[in-house]
């Protein structure tokens, strides 16, 4: 198994929009890397909030626990987290397994990234939970660099991947709160 090199992204990952990696000065940094590709943020945001004293339930999630805000930024409460989406729609081959990390710009200021891995054959856009861990509120700037995803070629094609299962979250359309099967998705 082996990380993808840029080369390797371009021609084998499906990206759309897909951005080269040149520097944009006054930019967070998005597009290929050497060794992964930086996603960029949405301008749609959940932002958590415990206005409701809903309590979270990931078998019976309640849409309460978030305010929607749509913008060219958002400011994430102290200790609090926002759900987003990528920019890019991904669709991933059937021997590949992506990981994301978050972007240093943003680890240095308290922010963490966390995205579950991206499975063989997974399509759509990448939802992407937020957290701010500082006392302070975070700005979160909509269209530029908020993760990095690296992409793994594994030794062998899997027996199943997302697609054969038919799993939940693929081709979700717009911004996905969590939700188990059986149980009615959240509106």
């Amino acid at each position: 198994m082996g990380v993808l090199p840029d080369w390797r992204i371009e021609r084998d990952i499906k990206i759309e929009p897909a951005a080269d990696g040149a520097p944009r000065p006054g930019v967070i940094s998005y597009g290929v890397s050497s060794y992964g590709y930086d996603v960029r943020v949405g301008r749609k945001f959940k932002v958590f909030t415990n206005a409701h004293c809903a309590v979270v339930d990931p078998k019976n999630f309640n849409p309460q626990s978030f305010v929607d805000i749509e913008g060219d930024y958002c400011l994430i409460p102290p200790n609090s987290f926002a759900l987003a989406e990528t920019v890019e729609y991904f669709e991933i081959p059937r021997d590949v397994v992506a990981i994301c990390v978050g972007k240093s710009t943003y680890a240095r200021c308290g922010i963490i990234v966390n995205v579950t891995p991206l499975e063989p054959e997974w399509r759509g856009r990448v939802t992407i939970e937020i957290s701010n861990t500082t006392p302070l509120p975070a700005k979160i700037y909509a269209g530029e660099g908020i993760a990095q995803i690296l992409f793994l070629r594994a030794e062998a094609v899997c027996r199943t991947s997302y697609a054969d299962k038919k799993g939940k979250y693929q081709d979700q359309q717009g911004l996905t709160l969590p939700f188990v099967l059986g149980n009615t998705p959240p509106a």
